[in-house]
């Protein structure tokens, strides 16, 4: 078996990356929630350097499928360590809490056959606004400037979580998700920004130019970008933008 060796500068490069995710990783907290009914959400909480007298942002982050389980890690593999970046704790300096959904559970609870959203949400889903009310009672929040994202399952979860509780968000940022477009007049106030990629074989663009076009007829303004030549992996140049990033958090229900 032939094994390809890295040279002594790609080598820098890999390992500067990996410590830097892992030093990312660091600023988040392990946490559990659980409710007086004994159910349990585990989640990353990232607190930025703040002054107990100022209020920040909120941004919650739903992980895609494949980081589904209970070691309270795996919800950290994708976009959500750019949140923690030196530039974004600088620049952006934000609370943010990544749960991590079961296994075999879902945040979003929409019919897989046409898309339709379904009269209850999912339990998931419940608990993650169960535990943005807590986050607002012990946490030096905005409550003007709460802000949900998500990638792919986290996509779905996203555009379930604004189309149920449309008063509580400021911005969304749904990433190769999906939605019930019949729903889009209910959030049509809320500032979004959708990414797909234009390749994507697992959850198809059609999904997001879709919630482009309702949103669009109920009067709303959303952003839309579908990356070319890219497949299921938007999220990596969605969550890189700095436009983006200067885009979220500006966004507040007090302008």
């Amino acid at each position: 078996m032939k094994v390809t060796k890295l040279s002594p500068f790609l080598l820098l490069i890999f390992l500067s990356i990996t410590q830097t995710s892992f030093a990312q990783a660091d600023h988040f907290s392990y946490e559990n929630y659980v409710n007086e009914q004994g159910d349990s959400l585990p989640y990353r909480l990232l607190i930025p350097d703040y002054a107990p007298s100022i209020k920040y942002p909120l941004v919650i982050f739903l992980h895609g499928s494949g980081q589904r389980g209970n070691d309270n890690e795996a919800q950290l593999t994708w976009g959500v360590l750019n949140f923690a970046s030196d530039y974004n704790l600088k620049m952006h300096p934000a609370i943010v809490i990544a749960p991590q959904c079961p296994e075999k559970l879902s945040w979003d609870n929409l019919s897989e056959k046409d898309m339709t959203l379904q009269k209850q949400p999912s339990k998931t889903l419940e608990l993650v606004m169960e535990l943005i009310t807590e986050a607002k009672k012990t946490l030096a929040v905005d409550t003007n400037r709460i802000y949900i994202t998500g990638l792919s399952m986290g996509g779905f979860g996203t555009f379930d979580a604004i189309s149920r509780y449309p008063n509580v968000f400021a911005a969304a940022v749904p990433v190769c998700g999906a939605g019930d477009p019949r729903q889009a007049a209910k959030f049509a106030h809320i500032p979004l920004w959708i990414f797909h990629g234009a390749l994507d074989d697992a959850v198809s663009p059609s999904y997001s130019r879709d919630m482009l076009m309702a949103l669009t007829k109920a009067g709303a303004f959303p952003g839309f970008t579908q990356y070319p030549e890219v497949g299921h992996f938007a999220w990596i140049a969605a969550y890189s933008d700095p436009m983006m990033m200067q885009w979220l958090f500006r966004q507040s229900k007090g302008n």
